[in-house]
C-alpha cells in the first residue's frame, strides 16, 4: 500500500488544490476505505463557493469505496470484511445519544459542525484533525470506530452505489417527513437529482399521482421524471402551474408538496400552500430562504397545512435505498450523468453548478481516474 494519499483540498472559496497525505495509522477499531466514487451535490456547490471555515477540507459526503484495511475490533463490531464495498454516512455520530440509538446521526451534536467546531462530518471536518483523511475527494478515506457503514449488494456497482445519498434522501423526505403512502397525490417541485429520487420513492411507496414541476431547461430531466414514475410534469414558465395542478386533481388538489427548488425563491412555496388541499396537507421544504417577509401563515393554517423540513437522512432511509438500487426497478442509473477524476474537481463542481454549460444531474468524482 502506498505510503501517500493523493486528495483535493478546498483551501479557499472556489479554490482546490492537490496534495499529499500520510497513510494514516489504523488502530484495532478503526479502518481505511479506498474510495471508488464521491458524489457531488448541490450542498457541494454552496460549500465551495462560501465555505463555512477557512481550515482546509477535503470535500465529499457521498463517499463509496472498498475496505482497504481494517483492525479487528471494526470489523467484528460492523459485521464488515477487508475487500467489502460499503457505503460511508458522512455523520460520525457519539453513538449513545438518544438521536444515534435511533439511527438519526444527522441530529447528533457531536457531527453537527453548525454547532461544534470538533465535529467530525466527511466532506466538512478540516483535514488538519487526527486521521487527515476526512472526506471523499481522496484517494483513501479514513474510518474511525463510529463511522456510520452500509454493505452495498452483490450486483450494485460502485457508480450506481454512489446514487445512495440523494436517494435515501428522497425516500427520507418523502416517506418519512412528507408521509407519502398508498394512493397519495403528490407535487415534486424542481426535477433535480432530490426531486427526481422522490418521484421513485413516492412511486415505491404507492401514490397515486406524482405530479413534477420543471421550467423549459429542464426539458430532459422532466422526461426522465417520467421514465422514473411521474404521471404528469409541468413546465412552469410556458403553464400557469397552479391552475394545471387544479385541472389534474379536478380542483381538490394534492395531499403532499416536496419542495426541491433549493435557491429559487418564495415562488415555489406559494405554488405549494395554493396547491395543497383543503384539509391537513403536508408541504416539505429544504428552508434555503433566510427570510420569507409576509409569509402566508394564515391561509396555511385555514388549510391545516402542515410545513415539514427536509434534512438528511436516517440509517433506514439508506437501507432502503441501497434495496432499490439492487431492485433495478427503476432506470436510476440514467441519474448518473457524468463522471471527473481527481484532477477536475473543481470543474466537476462548476459544472454541478451550471456554470460549464453541461447539463449535469448527477456528478460522480472518480478518485483512481475514469
Amino acid at each position: 500500500m502506498a505510503e501517500q494519499v493523493l486528495a483535493a483540498v478546498r483551501t479557499g472559496p472556489g479554490v482546490t488544490e492537490l496534495r499529499e497525505f500520510p497513510m494514516p495509522d489504523v488502530p484495532d477499531d478503526a479502518a481505511l476505505l479506498k474510495v471508488e466514487v464521491a458524489g457531488i451535490c448541490g450542498t457541494d456547490v454552496k460549500m465551495y463557493a462560501k465555505p463555512p471555515f477557512a481550515a482546509p477540507v477535503i470535500m465529499g459526503h457521498e463517499n463509496v469505496g472498498i475496505i482497504a484495511k481494517a483492525g479487528r475490533k471494526f470489523t467484528e463490531s460492523k459485521g464488515l470484511a477487508e475487500g467489502d464495498r460499503v457505503f460511508v454516512e458522512h455523520y460520525v455520530g457519539c453513538m449513545h445519544c438518544e438521536w444515534c440509538r435511533a439511527g438519526e446521526y444527522r441530529h447528533c451534536e457531536l457531527t453537527d459542525w453548525r454547532t461544534n467546531p470538533d465535529a467530525r462530518r466527511y466532506g466538512y471536518t478540516s483535514a488538519e484533525n487526527p486521521g487527515h483523511l476526512w472526506g471523499g475527494f481522496s484517494q483513501y478515506m479514513y474510518l474511525p470506530w463510529n463511522a456510520v457503514t452500509h454493505k452495498v449488494p452483490d450486483g450494485v456497482s460502485a457508480e450506481l452505489a454512489g446514487l445512495v445519498t440523494p436517494l435515501s434522501n428522497g425516500i427520507e423526505w418523502a416517506l418519512n417527513a412528507g408521509g407519502v403512502g398508498y394512493a397519495s397525490t403528490v407535487l415534486i417541485q424542481g426535477p433535480g437529482q432530490q426531486g427526481l429520487s422522490q418521484v421513485v420513492a413516492a412511486k415505491q411507496a404507492g401514490a397515486s399521482l406524482i405530479i413534477v414541476t420543471g421550467t423549459t431547461r429542464d426539458a430532459t430531466r422532466l422526461e426522465l421524471a417520467t421514465a422514473l414514475g411521474a404521471d404528469h410534469v409541468i413546465d412552469v414558465l410556458r403553464e400557469d402551474a397552479l391552475a394545471r395542478v387544479l385541472e389534474i386533481t379536478g380542483g381538490k388538489g394534492v395531499d403532499v408538496v416536496l419542495d426541491c427548488t433549493s435557491g429559487a425563491g418564495t415562488a415555489p412555496v406559494l405554488l405549494g400552500i395554493d396547491a395543497l388541499k383543503r384539509r391537513e396537507g403536508v408541504m416539505v421544504t429544504q428552508g434555503e430562504l433566510a427570510a420569507f417577509p409576509n409569509f402566508p401563515l394564515k391561509k396555511m393554517t385555514e388549510k391545516c397545512i402542515a410545513l415539514r423540513s427536509a434534512r438528511g437522512h436516517g440509517y433506514r432511509a439508506v437501507e432502503l435505498a441501497l434495496e432499490q438500487l439492487a431492485s433495478g426497478r427503476f432506470p436510476l442509473e440514467r441519474l448518473a450523468t457524468h463522471t471527473f477524476g481527481l484532477e477536475d474537481v473543481d470543474h466537476a463542481i462548476r459544472a454541478l453548478a451550471g456554470e460549464t454549460g453541461e447539463d449535469a444531474l448527477h456528478v460522480s468524482l472518480l478518485p483512481w481516474g475514469k
